[in-house]
């Protein structure tokens, strides 16, 4: 049986967007296009792919087990034929996927989203949450640039240190804090927030603090930095952040910042990516806007590429 190449294409975007409409969209055809495709493809394949369940489709278990090969396959095939072309971002369609930490998305979205569109009009951007825990998302495909606080530790991803960040106190104008210089002492007695996807009451200042013979008060903890830093505007809490990361935002609230009373290493800031995308030049080019996009954010980034 011959088989049209195309429709490995469409049965990616299928397997991604989870819809018809949705994978349509993402490839410019017509929805009507891409349901004859699926039907061709179920046809090829002896299985359903997308089932309707109640208003949404969902992949078949054969449908799961084949979508990292299958995109894999279709980024191989793109990097076949789009090697030896020269990078036209005035023409370039395509779409990222950025998952990068809520603070971070808050800070700088807006500059990287403007600097994509203005040199890459066609190209369009996902900015997602960043998960609760470690996922293979980078090695699937399912993401193309993430942040991280660490390296990776899988040894297909790749790295490049943007900078380090310094940790702040951030607390309300007026807060018991600003009256006197913040010793550990009162740092401890205060009233704390965290901040943490899982619902985290605890983190290493804990264990800093307990090092020292103190122990602090976690009154809540917040699931965003966003949402962290207003409960700190309307209330006594303390919240304990990332220095560069967080600046704009505090100054938009208003907030006031104070020196940590511990001495903790500071906050190194990843960005990490596959290496199937080492050489492929859009890849490239978001990546090093986006490092320039993040690198405003320290006024002496370091960087290093691994």
């Amino acid at each position: 049986m011959q088989l049209d190449l195309n429709l490995l294409t469409a049965l990616d975007a299928l397997l991604e967007e989870g819809s018809v409409t949705g994978a349509a969209a993402r490839l410019h055809v017509t929805a009507p296009a891409m349901s004859r495709s699926l039907g061709r493809i179920r046809k090829a394949t002896g299985d359903q792919i997308l089932v309707r369940t109640g208003r949404h489709m969902t992949p078949t278990t054969r449908a799961l087990a084949m979508r990292t090969e299958v995109h894999a396959l279709v980024q191989q095939a793109h990097h076949l034929l789009s090697a030896q072309t020269e990078l036209d971002l005035a023409t370039l369609e395509r779409v990222f996927t950025v998952r990068w930490h809520d603070a971070l998305v808050t800070t700088c979205g807006t500059a990287l989203i403007a600097e994509v569109h203005r040199h890459a009009p066609g190209v369009q951007l996902r900015l997602t949450a960043e998960p609760g825990d470690d996922t293979p998302e980078l090695r699937r495909g399912e993401v193309d640039l993430a942040s991280s606080a660490g390296p990776p530790s899988l040894p297909d991803i790749r790295h490049r240190l943007i900078g380090r960040d310094q940790l702040v106190l951030t607390v309300r104008p007026g807060h018991p804090l600003t009256e006197q210089p913040v010793t550990t002492a009162r740092y401890a007695a205060a009233d704390h927030l965290t901040v943490s996807r899982r619902g985290r009451l605890r983190d290493r200042i804990d264990d800093a603090l307990t090092d020292l013979g103190h122990e602090r008060r976690v009154i809540a903890s917040a699931p965003t930095t966003a949402t962290a830093l207003q409960l700190a505007h309307d209330t006594d809490l303390v919240v304990t952040l990332p220095d560069a990361a967080t600046r704009s935002s505090r100054h938009q609230l208003g907030l006031t910042t104070l020196p940590l009373p511990l001495e903790l290493p500071k906050v190194p800031l990843h960005l990490l990516w596959h290496q199937r995308h080492d050489n492929d030049p859009a890849h490239t080019w978001l990546r090093n806007l986006a490092t320039q996009t993040l690198q405003a954010l320290f006024t002496s980034p370091e960087t290093l590429d691994q």
